[in-house]
Order: C-alpha cells, then sequence, then structure tokens
C-alpha cells in the first residue's frame, strides 16, 4: 500500500528552524577549499551589518510567526566580521523571529591572533558556540593546508575561546600528504584531550577547483595516503573518539551527549534553514511549498541586489515531495540516529523495497528498530552504496 503525502506544510519542525549567515570574506584562500569565499583588502562592515540584516527582515516578513532554534555563522571566516557587525545580525534574527530558550549562536573562527581579540566581543553580542578551523596540530602540514596560524597560536585561541565561550569545536584534516596511521593516532589523541565537547574529523578531499585541485590535475599534488589507508583512519577515528567519550553521531562529527551541532541537525533532519549572504542556500516552507532559495554568489552583486531591489536570491525554485524525500534519505542516513521511516515513505509516496531492505539487514549494513533505519558501524564506510540501494 502506497503511504498519502498528506499536507507537509508541517514537515519541517521534525528538524527545526534556523539562521544561515555567509560572510564570504578571508585573509587568504586556503588550497584545499571549495566553499564561496573571496580575499579582499576593505570591508565595509557596517554597509554589510545593514544588508544581512534588511535580509532578515525580508525572510521574517515570508516566515512569521516562528522561532529560531540555531543561528550559524558561516565562511569565508566570520571571525573576520566585527562584533558590531554580528551583534546588529543578531539584533535583527530576534527582532523578526523570537528565540527559542536555549538557542544555539554558533560562529566559525580561525585561531590567529587578530581574530582572537574579538572572541569577548562575539560573546557579547550573543554568541554561545564557537567553531575553530584548526585543521592540523603540526606546523609543516597546516603549512601546506595554507594556513596562517602556527600550533602554538591554535593552542592559544582555543584557551581564549574556552574562556569566553561555553561551548567550543574545532576541526581536523585527516588523511594529509605523507600523514600516517600512527602520526593521525597521535594527533587525534592529542586533540581529545583539547576537546572541550564537540570534534569535526574530515578526510581530505580534493575538489575541482581549488589549487589542490588544479595541482592533482597536473600530477603535482603527491604522497597522498591510498584508499585503503584513509578508509582505515575513518575507522580508527570511530573506534578512539567513542572510547574518549565522542561517538560520532554523524559521518564526520563527534561530541559528547548533548552536545551535538544543533544547527547542522536542522540540515540533517530536513528541518528549515533561512539564508542570507553571497552565495547562500536555504530551505523554507510557504503555504505553497518547500522552497530551495540560492542567493547571488559574487559579494558584488549580492550586495547591489539587496541594495536596490531589496533582495539577495538569485533562484527560487520548488522542491518536489520526491525530492524533499530524497534529501531527507541522503542527509538524515549521515546521522547514527538514522531517519523516521514513516516520515520518509510519507514524503516519497512509497516504501522503501522490502527486499533491499531485508538484504541490507542482513549484510549487517543497516539496522531497523523502534521506526528507524540507520547504518551500522560496518555500513558507514560505504553509505553511498547503501543510499544508492536504498534510492533506487
Amino acid at each position: 500500500m502506497t503511504p498519502a503525502r498528506g499536507d507537509l506544510s508541517n514537515d519541517w519542525r521534525a528538524g527545526g528552524f534556523g539562521l544561515y549567515v555567509h560572510w564570504p570574506f578571508c585573509a587568504a584562500k586556503c588550497p584545499y577549499c571549495d566553499f564561496n569565499s573571496h580575499v579582499v583588502d576593505q570591508i565595509d562592515q557596517a554597509r554589510w551589518a545593514r544588508a544581512l540584516s534588511a535580509e532578515i527582515d525580508r525572510l521574517a516578513a515570508e516566515l512569521p510567526g516562528r522561532h529560531l532554534n540555531s543561528i550559524f555563522f558561516g565562511g569565508g571566516t566570520p571571525s573576520l566580521m566585527q562584533p558590531e557587525t554580528a551583534d546588529q545580525v543578531i539584533t535583527a534574527a530576534r527582532r523578526g523571529w523570537g528565540f527559542v530558550n536555549d538557542i544555539e549562536i554558533s560562529l566559525e573562527a580561525n585561531p590567529t591572533s587578530v581574530e582572537m581579540g574579538r572572541f569577548r566581543g562575539y560573546a557579547q553580542a550573543g554568541v554561545n558556540r564557537l567553531s575553530m578551523g584548526i585543521q592540523a596540530l603540526n606546523d609543516e602540514d597546516l603549512r601546506r593546508l595554507g594556513r596562517m596560524h602556527s600550533v602554538a597560536e591554535a593552542r592559544a585561541a582555543f584557551d581564549v575561546a574556552r574562556d569566553c565561550f561555553g561551548r567550543v569545536s574545532f576541526d581536523l584534516i585527516y588523511a594529509r600528504q605523507n600523514q600516517t596511521m600512527e602520526q593521525w593516532r597521535d594527533e587525534l589523541s592529542e586533540a581529545l584531550t583539547m576537546a572541550v565537547d564537540h570534534l569535526s574529523l574530515y578526510q581530505l578531499t580534493i575538489e575541482p577547483g581549488t589549487a589542490f585541485g588544479a595541482r592533482a590535475a597536473a600530477g603535482k599534488l603527491r604522497d597522498l595516503p591510498a584508499d585503503d589507508l584513509a578508509a582505515d583512519m575513518y575507522l580508527e577515528t570511530q573506534e578512539i573518539c567513542e572510547a574518549a567519550g565522542m561517538p560520532g553521531y554523524e559521518t564526520s562529527n563527534h561530541a559528547a551527549s548533548g552536545s551535538e551541532s544543533r544547527h547542522n541537525l536542522i540540515y540533517w533532519r530536513q528541518g528549515d534553514w533561512a539564508a542570507v549572504g553571497p552565495g547562500a542556500h536555504g530551505r523554507i516552507t510557504l503555504p505553497h511549498g518547500r522552497i530551495a532559495t540560492e542567493a547571488h554568489r559574487a559579494p558584488g552583486a549580492w550586495l547591489k541586489a539587496v541594495e536596490q531591489t531589496g533582495n539577495g536570491d538569485s533562484n527560487r525554485e520548488i522542491v518536489p515531495p520526491h525530492e524533499m524525500a530524497l534529501e531527507y534519505l541522503l542527509m538524515s542516513m549521515r546521522l547514527a540516529e538514522g531517519l523516521d521511516i514513516t516520515r520518509y515513505e510519507r514524503l516519497a509516496g512509497h516504501a522503501f523495497d522490502p527486499e533491499v531492505l531485508a538484504r541490507l539487514i542482513e549484510l549487517g549494513m543497516v539496522t531497523r528498530k523502534n521506526g528507524r533505519l540507520a547504518t551500522t558501524a560496518a555500513g558507514r564506510p560505504v553509505l553511498n552504496a547503501i543510499l544508492r540501494e536504498l534510492a533506487d
């Protein structure tokens, strides 16, 4: 029997509601980065604060009566934003929607002395969670990754962050050039001694359009770990972090119980998020359906559009229910908790293929318990293959 889709106007509530703010500026472009980031000499902070606030006002008028579960300042390098700019954006969000009592307000930061000086100002503006892009605890590898800080500076910045914020996360990249399993074990163990409540641990991927991508295409990016070693590093990461009390709640994210990134959970659980800033992508539910929004990518074009037309969006499209189902499948299966089967089937308009499910369960790749479908420890390294099976 095909499940009835029914009214999907409240489906987003299962994931919550957040605001994403994209700050597109960086002091330098990292060679592995494919995000929408730009290096500029001067930033008119007051002008940017006005434009971001105006976009929030516009979206709040479209989505009345809601309360924000989270705000996330991403980039780029949001810690190049003056605290006064962050304060104006947070004030606009509070004015537009109001906050839940335990709202999470996160800001991405780099561990340089310039940005460290702003940490207390962000906390006073309302930021209560900092996510630091440390990336490596080895000075030579930091240089190769194009980072502008040393390990000593990262540690100093981390100490300041712990004094200013109740919640601090940081990122590391593994499977780097010349990195051995023993070196990664040592580095991860060191990171766990520093960690407050959350770690994001990403395998280095070579993306087209990046400096690393160009080097790889030219045969000049050598000494990356073989695929088998990189896969073993992933498995070792899961075991070490779980033993340390920070299990993986998502493919690349680890947290102590209750310290998961609430904002990112909105993405993975397919809630709604309003998005402002150059190149920002959002998902919002309006009376006529779920809408995918995309803002002008170039900072100058976005700013001009906001100031001259009152709208920074470059595109809006309705997301049909079958695409909502696919997005929910792809995102939620990254989580250790998996997906709500009834919710997926309501979005998809059909049940999972019982033969496919039975085979994946028999192989030990997924579990089906209490109405939820989730990957097992054995299934997580081959998640993409599992998703192809389930989506067919």
